[in-house]
């Protein structure tokens, strides 16, 4: 005969999450619109403010020729703006330059590049636009008009011999677009360029990009190298505390490599003496440590986790231990 070991019974709080994570929908988007209700002079405060921010930002990212500049120009809606989104993700994902190249000639050659010459004010973006239409022209060999020859000598040179020079372009320009988007190559670096805008008053929590851990191998690498940020972190946030200065986003799923409900047990056991570790570090170091969010399914998990580090007496008195709450879910509010 076989006894299943009953499940132990929730918290109130826990329990109000499970019960919110798929409930009515309408129930749900009424409760939410009653909490979301503010009087007018609310709103028009909020409008204000909000719409006056955007404006400033845009208009010195534009400046500055940033990829905000660089999207109003080639947006989503365009053609170009789909060649351009595609081969910044294609070309990261390609492991060979003959492949890469017929990537760059079957997107780049047929898009009108020339329509979007002059129209930014970013140097940036004008100078990538340039760049953009003479690959595209070199790559497209069909071209007609007054200086088709030219055109034409300059393709059959490339071609014969340049068509490697094409690809380093085209990919150092998506480098640059994923520069936008990615601060650093590593922690060292991202706080360099953090610097100018930590002093104007920025605040930065950082997170480690990356994949999973499939391996405990991979698990004590991800573990080394948050030991490592959190020490530079800690470094330059010189004392300001877990609020004001710096600080850094942990993924469990990186610090072992079963992060599953069906694993519970084993990474209670082996995860939370990790996480408490660095937890420990960032203490010592009066930083912050958030708990990146995880696959849906994963989240009751991951609570889990977050209660047994938050309960720690050793952990006492810090105020940097934090959640990421990912608020789309119908549980988020609970």
């Amino acid at each position: 005969m076989l006894f299943e070991t009953p499940l132990p019974i929730p918290s109130p709080l826990r329990a109000a999450v499970r019960a919110a994570t798929r409930g009515d929908e309408t129930a749900c988007i009424e409760a939410l619109l009653a909490q979301a209700a503010l009087p007018p002079e609310a709103l028009a405060r909020i409008e204000a403010v909000a719409g006056k921010l955007v404006r400033e930002v845009r208009r010195e990212r534009m400046r500055a020729g940033g990829i905000d500049a660089f999207l109003h120009e080639y947006a989503l809606s365009s053609d170009e703006g789909v060649v351009l989104m595609c081969l910044a993700e294609a070309l990261l994902r390609i492991p060979d330059a003959e492949t890469a190249d017929r990537l760059i000639k079957d997107k780049i050659g047929g898009a009108d590049w020339e329509r979007h010459l002059g129209h930014s004010e970013s140097v940036f973006v004008n100078a990538s636009t340039w760049a953009l239409m003479l690959t595209g022209r070199i790559v497209s060999l069909d071209r007609s008009g007054p200086s088709a020859d030219w055109w034409a000598a300059l393709g059959r040179l490339v071609s014969r011999s340049g068509e490697p020079v094409i690809r380093q372009a085209v990919t150092q320009a998506m480098r640059i677009m994923g520069e936008q988007f990615v601060i650093g190559r590593t922690i060292g670096e991202a706080l360099e360029r953090a610097r100018p805008m930590e002093e104007r008053g920025y605040d930065f929590s950082y997170d480690m990009l990356g994949e999973a851990a499939r391996t405990m191998a991979d698990a004590d690498r991800y573990f080394e190298s948050y030991v490592d940020a959190i020490a530079a972190i800690g470094s330059r946030a010189a004392g300001r505390g877990p609020i004001a200065g710096p600080g850094l986003s942990v993924k469990l799923s990186a610090l072992h490599p079963r992060y599953e409900f069906a694993q519970s047990a084993r990474v209670m056991r082996e995860l939370v003496p990790r996480l408490k570790r660095l937890s420990m570090l960032a203490k010592a170091a009066d930083i912050g440590l958030t708990i990146d969010a995880e696959e849906a399914d994963r989240f009751d998990l991951s609570l889990d986790v977050v209660e047994a580090i938050s309960g720690d007496p050793d952990l006492a008195g810090w105020q940097g231990l934090g959640l990421a709450v990912q608020a789309y879910q119908k549980r988020a509010a609970p």
